[in-house]
């Protein structure tokens, strides 16, 4: 139930700067999506402040590890890096579809 509660509080507070900002809730598609990007950056603020608080380093090789694959979401490889996902256009073009 706490959940919802999270869920329907956070809606309010987007209505609300939607508002603010004299955009019509649903937005346009554009606005939706860079707003939808900005969530998902946002949410590495927090590991990476908790790095930083706990005195530990935070290097382009943990960010690319760490946040890089929850923003992308692409798969981390064994060896840190991401790869891209393949999209169905990706995947007709190579596939001679």
């Amino acid at each position: 139930m706490k959940v919802y509660i999270v869920s329907l509080a956070a809606g309010i507070l987007v209505g609300i700067i939607y508002a603010l900002l004299q955009v019509r809730s649903p937005a346009p598609p554009a606005i939706a999506l860079i707003g939808l990007l900005g969530m998902l950056i946002g949410e590495q603020v927090v590991p990476t402040v908790k790095r930083v608080v706990a005195g530990e380093p935070v290097t382009a090789a943990w960010f690319r590890s760490e946040c890089v694959p929850k923003i992308t979401g692409a798969p981390p490889k064994p060896d840190g890096t991401t790869e891209p996902r393949v999209t169905l256009s990706a995947r007709g073009k190579e596939g001679g579809q």
